[in-house]
């Protein structure tokens, strides 16, 4: 018991900072899972549409699947609770809907393009 209050002691500002960290996570969660159900989910198709982007961003064009993945795995960490109760078919099918939004922003919107285009010259310029 001793060494559990030094350690709380000379720790006491990483206890602080990990109890704020798990109250704020909890938090969100409880605010996100409160939403109805289609709220929730325009909510993750909102994410989405910015997970497209950076994989857009980091893989560009013509590498369509590795750019599913890395969506999915980005969902997969933010949003744990949803992708366990909802199927791939329906990931990717929200993924497709995030892509021609993404596709529409990016036709529009310069700013949008220049940000996805920077991401591909960058890696482009090493080889």
């Amino acid at each position: 018991m001793k060494e559990v209050i030094e350690f709380v002691l000379e720790n006491w500002y990483f206890v602080i900072t990990a109890v704020v960290m798990i109250a704020m996570a909890v938090i969100v969660c409880v605010n996100f899972f409160k939403l109805p159900a289609k709220e929730q989910t325009e909510k993750v198709k909102e994410w989405l549409l910015y997970a497209v982007t950076e994989a857009e961003k980091q893989l560009g064009g013509g590498t369509g699947q590795l750019k599913l993945r890395q969506a999915y795995d980005m969902f997969v960490q933010r949003f744990p609770a949803v992708a366990a109760v909802i199927s791939f078919d329906t990931f990717a099918m929200w993924v497709d809907e995030a892509l021609d939004k993404m596709r529409n922003m990016l036709a529009q919107n310069e700013q949008a393009a220049a940000y996805v285009e920077s991401g591909v010259l960058e890696k482009g310029a090493g080889y």
